[in-house]
């Protein structure tokens, strides 16, 4: 079969987009080729593993739409937190579970200076001190009766500015407790200003700020609530972004930033590469990604159909973050992947 090359364009080099000269494929045969041409690296100190610690339990109890995840005991924390430093994965992000007893609707545990999650942070800190990044999750929704990431009004409303002073007593436990970066997830106008005025009046000033900058209000949570033992009623939407909305996003980030926030991030990931370019183009500080619960559950459902190529998609995934401009990426998979990521080097 003849295949005729077609002329170049006037003034072009001829060796560039024509035919035989432009072959792509050449920079892809071979496994070494294709590594030393390759854009884009996720690295294992990219990666951040989300963990849960839950109070009251003697054993880890699995998370039963999450495959693999588990709600952790104070002990087994803090051997997930050592595989995690020996896998080089970045940073840890913690949520605690409290007894359900313990739950009321002003999220009293969240900013108990013995609440389980203050309790979690020191222990990993005494296990690893500054080997990882420990993140803290500044939120009320696991401790609330209500499920709701702030406290109500009589008519049932999310109450922005008096959960703003429920955040600020939470932050000041958090630092406390040995956090390097607290992450307040919970979507109220105002809130990385607040935090981080009180952490300075507080003395931590070299307490990081990891915002959730653009946390949309997504069908792909579902498995994360069970994994919190969330007693939420109703739905996040008047405090979560809608999913329609990509400008809104970027006024979210201008005003995170101008509050004093250190790291900004997109929630959750591949629903929203396009916000996360937009993010990574815009800002000067870190940015970072959430792979959250439902596109894990995903991929390890497909995986245990047999339809996808589980290590293949997890890698893959990961990268599209990477390439889309993220600094950081939160994945169950983390400690697993920072292993793959080193195998394959």
């Amino acid at each position: 079969m003849s295949i005729s090359s077609p002329k170049p364009e006037s003034g072009s080099p001829s060796t560039y987009g024509s035919f035989p000269a432009a072959r792509p494929r050449r920079l892809r045969t071979t496994a070494a080729m294709r590594r030393l041409v390759a854009e884009h690296h996720t690295q294992p100190a990219d990666l951040i593993l989300p963990a849960f610690v839950r109070e009251g339990i003697s054993e880890p109890v699995p998370v039963g739409s999450m495959p693999g995840v588990v709600q952790h005991t104070r002990d087994t924390l803090r051997k997930a937190a050592v595989e995690a430093v020996e896998a080089g994965v970045g940073g840890l992000m913690l949520y605690g579970v409290p007894e359900e007893a313990k739950k009321d609707a002003q999220g009293s545990a969240g900013t108990d200076p013995d609440g389980i999650l203050q309790v979690a942070l020191r222990d990993v800190r005494a296990e690893v001190g500054d080997e990882l990044v420990l993140m803290s999750d500044l939120c009320l929704d696991e401790y609330t009766d209500h499920g709701h990431c702030g406290v109500l009004t009589a008519d049932g409303r999310v109450d922005n500015d008096a959960t703003l002073e429920r955040y600020a007593e939470m932050a000041r436990v958090q630092a406390d407790a040995g956090a390097h970066v607290l992450g307040p997830s919970g979507m109220m106008d105002g809130q990385i200003g607040y935090v981080r005025a009180a952490l300075e009046e507080a003395g931590h000033t070299d307490i990081a700020m990891f915002a959730y900058t653009a946390k949309y209000s997504s069908a792909f949570y579902g498995p994360f609530r069970e994994a919190v033992g969330s007693s939420l009623q109703g739905d996040r939407k008047t405090y979560q972004q809608d999913p329609a909305n990509a400008r809104e996003a970027l006024r979210e980030l201008s005003l995170d930033l101008a509050e004093g926030a250190d790291m900004v991030m997109v929630k959750p990931g591949l629903p929203y590469l396009d916000i996360l370019r937009d993010f990574a183009e815009r800002a000067e500080v870190p940015v970072g990604v959430y792979q959250i619960s439902g596109e894990y559950a995903m991929v390890e459902a497909a995986a245990e159909k047999g339809w996808v190529d589980r290590e293949a998609a997890i890698l893959e995934t990961l990268t599209s973050f990477t390439r889309a401009g993220a600094n950081m990426i939160l994945t169950y998979w983390a400690t697993e992947a920072a292993r793959l990521l080193r195998a394959r080097r």
